[in-house]
């Protein structure tokens, strides 16, 4: 557990607005208001807590996201921005129409407006229109895969934003993305404090791959792990269809093994499973193809699930880099049919090798049931911090709780697959395939 993480999340300015959530007995909603001082522990070990108090230390702990008593923001006066960007994700609709709707009927926010093609939108050279955003327009898109105001990739100036969100008056922006977006944000909230000016960044936190720093789990996940067992299954059924065959499905996970690994867990028919964050070998003694060798003459077919990183030391490491500054990925899946077709054609061993890639129908189809609620969490709990005149935050999960995370604790880390840790060593124990590594 990191011990040196600054928790501390930044305000535009006193709250002095009484918040009227909460006090129309019809609503059910009195004494629903949280305090800043209602904290989340981030350890929860027991002796780890123990050992703090008494050394006069306090445990670090992350404010309880909630409806603040009061507000910083007139909701009369206040026009709001959402904009979603970087890769598809599902739940990004339903993120949207959580935040229209608390902003709307909550608290009586009439101007919202949604950012169209990501941070596009805002460099007048692209020409993209505000989309307004009322309940009417939102109220049936939970069904609806991708973003109703489109994405996009890419850096803009930062000072170019800021003039935008200026010339437009918006005072409260939502931002919706993954590791880069939550970066911009970072920049944003950094150059609106030099300049001296009141408007709120609020980060809801967007990545299939489950990947962000201090975040229990990413909207998109569970119906990412749910689609991608969909793929092992199919890839089991075509394995098991022919003498030797192979089912090799490729899932998303560029740093962080985690579609791979729980999907796995999930559709217990895999053999293998690569991920990034941990390192195989093709050939040798402990090899993958060697032990894929031995799989096929004992049950005449096999499933390999591997992630979009894993094996990136197979090729030659000059990296580039897309429109985002993410690291583009050579592609394992093409090698790693290449090298199994490669190893049985030398040993004279007839295979059948069926390949699925689903990353495109996973990015793009509707939220599940689970990511539905969960985003429905996210959007309100945005609301109500941002309404508060909480900025350069993002709305995180944690130790069960819904959090307030600064931006800059999160902004460029990474979460990944422990090995050592319970998931991995699960993944291990369903597989059977032990270390792929000579050591």
């Amino acid at each position: 557990m990191p011990s040196k993480i600054d928790t501390q999340i930044d305000s535009l300015g006193n709250a002095t607005i009484k918040s009227t959530l909460g006090l129309n007995d019809d609503e059910g909603l009195q004494n629903t208001f949280v305090k800043d001082s209602d904290r989340v522990i981030l350890d929860v070990d027991l002796n780890s807590i123990t050992k703090k108090i008494k050394s006069g230390k306090t445990p670090l702990s992350f404010e309880l996201a909630g409806p603040r008593e009061e507000l910083y923001f007139d909701s009369s006066k206040l026009k709001c921005g959402i904009v979603t960007c970087g890769g598809l994700c599902p739940g990004l609709n339903d993120v949207i129409r959580s935040i229209v709707f608390e902003l709307h009927y909550r608290y009586d926010v009439k101007n919202i407006y949604g950012i169209k093609h990501g941070l596009e939108g805002f460099i007048p050279e692209y020409g993209h229109d505000l989309v307004e955003l009322t309940p009417s327009k939102v109220e049936n898109i939970l069904n609806m895969g991708g973003s109703i105001i489109g994405s996009s990739r890419g850096e803009q100036e930062i000072s170019e934003i800021i003039d935008s969100l200026e010339r437009m008056n918006i005072r409260l922006l939502f931002m919706i993305g993954g590791d880069g977006t939550l970066t911009a944000a970072s920049h944003l909230t950094e150059e609106i404090k030099k300049r001296g000016i009141n408007i709120g960044i609020i980060g809801i936190p967007k990545t299939i791959d489950n990947d962000i720093n201090l975040i229990s789990k990413s909207f998109g996940f569970d119906t990412s792990v749910e689609i991608a067992t969909d793929a092992i299954k199919g890839g089991h059924i075509e394995a098991k269809g022919y003498r030797n065959g192979i089912g090799i499905i490729k899932l998303m996970g560029r740093y962080s093994g985690f579609i791979a690994a729980n999907a796995a867990l999930g559709e217990q028919n895999v053999n293998f499973v690569l991920i990034p964050e941990v390192d195989f070998d093709f050939d040798g003694k402990n090899g993958l193809l060697g032990k894929l060798e031995k799989r096929l003459e004992k049950r005449s077919h096999a499933v390999i699930v591997v992630a979009e990183g894993a094996g990136q030391k197979y090729f030659d490491n000059k990296k580039r880099y897309d429109k985002s500054g993410n690291i583009l990925l050579d592609d394992i899946g093409t090698r790693l049919q290449q090298e199994i077709k490669k190893y049985f054609k030398r040993k004279k061993i007839q295979i059948s090798i069926k390949y699925i890639d689903p990353s495109y129908m996973i990015r793009s189809v509707p939220a599940n049931t689970n990511d539905h609620i969960y985003c429905s969490f996210l959007g309100r709990d945005a609301v109500h911090a941002g309404m508060a005149g909480k900025t350069g935050m993002i709305i995180g999960y944690y130790n069960d709780k819904f959090v307030h995370i600064p931006l800059k604790a999160i902004a460029g880390k990474r979460k990944q697959v422990n090995p050592s840790g319970k998931l991995w060593h699960s993944v291990l124990e369903s597989t059977g395939q032990g270390s792929l590594q000579n050591i």
